[in-house]
């Protein structure tokens, strides 16, 4: 099938999430101008830059993680693993400002150690972040839409010992929780290894 997307899929349900799949969960703790604690996953984050890192997570509305990471110029990305997942879960709940998704989701918080935004404490990975650019998305007529795009720098890794293993961090021994189409998500419990032709040594494609 071809679809144009402002003429509609005709389909059930929306291809496009669960094409681009799977997608990392920015699982992204903040503060708000009050300094009480804010946790919310989004489903459009990546890392954006190797040199500094830098990662981005995006907000079709203007959502507390949004609004505090742009007022306050930080926040942490917390991974989300298998184990943390209903905790991750209940943090997406739509609660009013100022109530703490860590007390709801039962999540001790641990303090930054650059940003002063509060990370998961039982995360094996986090990530504090200075936030580098944020911007209102338009469409290609240039009509501004509900959605923004925040850049974070990253100045401060965490990461659980156990995790690291021969000098790399076990990507299959966390098992990070990724978000697929509609409601379904995935784990990493496996992974291959395969080198590019730049790297040198034999190459076999396939």
């Amino acid at each position: 099938m071809f679809y144009e997307p402002r003429l509609g899929h005709g389909l059930p349900h929306d291809p496009f999430k669960a094409i681009i799949a799977p997608r990392p969960i920015g699982w992204i703790s903040t503060l708000d101008a009050e300094g009480r604690p804010n946790l919310a996953p989004y489903s459009f984050f990546n890392a954006v830059h190797s040199r500094p890192p830098m990662l981005a997570f995006t907000s079709e509305s203007m959502k507390h993680s949004a609004a505090n990471a742009i007022a306050t110029g930080e926040f942490v990305f917390n991974l989300c693993t298998r184990p943390l997942f209903e905790a991750m879960n209940v943090s997406s709940d739509a609660l009013a400002a100022g109530v703490s998704e860590f007390e709801a989701a039962g999540l001790a918080t641990a303090p930054g150690r650059v940003v002063k935004a509060p990370r998961v404490a039982a995360a094996p990975a986090a990530l504090e972040c200075r936030v580098v650019q944020s911007l209102q998305f338009q469409d290609v007529d240039g009509r501004a839409l509900e959605g923004w795009i925040i850049i974070g720098q990253v100045v401060g890794v965490h990461i659980d010992d156990a995790c690291i293993r021969d000098g790399r961090f076990d990507t299959a021994a966390a098992q990070p929780v990724a978000r697929c189409g509609y409601r379904d998500y995935t784990t990493v419990t496996e992974m291959f290894e395969a080198l590019r032709p730049t790297d040198g040594g034999s190459f076999a494609p396939g």
